[in-house]
């Protein structure tokens, strides 16, 4: 018997379950989509999707269990709820930022954030972010937050030459 996530994100769309499930696939190396469930007769006065169309579309990123649902048009995204892809290289985050951007907002592209063509916000960071905001003093926190907040897609080296503009507290 599998044992199931206990907790699983569960992404709504109007009819692009699928779609998105094999965008989000194609990008992380480790991933894959799971069980798809099918809209059948039943309901049908009430969800108006064709029967044998995708009602929900299991994936699997980097170990982590996701359902997204083809519910219809009654709810959107909004940055109220976002990923965070954490990176270790600047190689790696342009490649997710490129990748996840591919169609999407422009307009909410800011401080890291991306808005993808589905109207999901993702958060595409260096691992070592929290590390320079947290372990700095103050003004060296101060001078990398004022960085983050000058560039849409975050630059590794910019961020780590604002932390040395000020010297370390002692």
């Amino acid at each position: 018997m599998a044992t199931t996530q206990k907790i699983t994100s569960n992404l709504w769309f109007d009819d692009q379950a699928e779609e998105a499930a094999t965008f989000y696939t194609s990008i992380f190396k480790n991933s894959h989509i799971g069980k798809i469930t099918r809209y059948g007769k039943a309901g049908y006065e009430f969800h108006r999707k064709a029967e044998g169309s995708a009602m929900t579309v299991e994936f699997f990123i980097e170990g982590q269990q996701f359902v997204a649902l083809n519910g219809g048009p009654d709810f959107k995204f909004n940055e109220a709820i976002s990923f965070i892809v954490n990176c270790d290289t600047q190689e790696e985050l342009d490649y997710y930022w490129e990748r996840l951007s591919e169609g999407g907002d422009e307009k909410a592209q800011m401080c890291g954030w991306l808005k993808d063509k589905f109207g999901v916000s993702w958060q595409i960071v260096p691992s070592i972010l929290t590390d320079l905001l947290n372990d700095a003093s103050a003004g060296q926190s101060e001078k990398v937050t004022e960085a983050i907040f000058k560039m849409k897609k975050l630059d590794i080296v910019t961020l780590q030459n604002a932390l040395l503009e000020v010297p370390e507290e002692k």
